[in-house]
């Protein structure tokens, strides 16, 4: 059964998995809040292009790759986004990034994820946001994290994945920021490396 992670929180991912895991998938889901129609019947949804990303860091908190939307795959070949979604339509994930976990170079500590509105909506035009960590070799939700705080915030620093005495886990971050992608928040993540 899934963990439901609080602010702050961190887990093993190995434990609460129950096993080994050797590739994840962090996905992220949205939906654009419906406006109501006349009489408060109908109603639409506007397209919101949120974008995950994630910065790869060293043990001394320097930026040694990124993946997103403009470059899907890391140099390595590790961490693979799956592509952008402009608009969140439709139900389950609607953006995904892969880490083969034992394919991560020795020298990263710490990978954090983001998600930025490009077209820089607030979140107060967002809801049903999450960020879920999947083990990969079975699609098992083994953690997931509660995004929807809506506010006028235009990004946020979802989670990191960092190796701690030989073992990966997940620290749920969840803290709001501004910016349509993940550069403008490098100062706010480098507090939490």
């Amino acid at each position: 059964m899934p963990i439901n992670l609080q602010k702050g929180q961190k887990i093993s991912l190995d434990k609460e998995a129950g096993v080994a895991l050797q590739q994840v998938t962090m996905g992220l889901g949205w939906d654009a809040v419906r406006s109501k129609g006349f009489f408060g019947f109908g109603g639409s949804s506007a397209e919101i292009d949120l974008d995950a990303s994630c910065v790869l860091f060293d043990e001394g908190g320097r930026a040694l790759d990124v993946v997103w939307f403009r470059q899907l795959k890391s140099r390595d070949g590790s961490v693979q986004h799956t592509g952008d979604n402009r608009t969140g339509a439709g139900d389950g994930d609607d953006e995904q990034i892969r880490v083969a976990l034992g394919q991560v170079p020795a020298q990263v500590r710490s990978i954090v994820f983001t998600v930025n509105s490009f077209t820089g909506q607030s979140f107060t035009q967002v809801e049903n946001a999450y960020c879920r960590l999947l083990n990969a070799a079975d699609g098992r939700e083994v953690a997931r994290f509660n995004l929807s705080v809506q506010g006028s915030h235009s990004a946020q620093i979802m989670a990191k994945l960092y190796r701690h005495n030989g073992e990966w886990k997940m620290h749920a971050i969840g803290e709001n920021g501004n910016g349509r992608t993940f550069d403008d928040l490098m100062p706010q993540i480098a507090s939490h490396l």
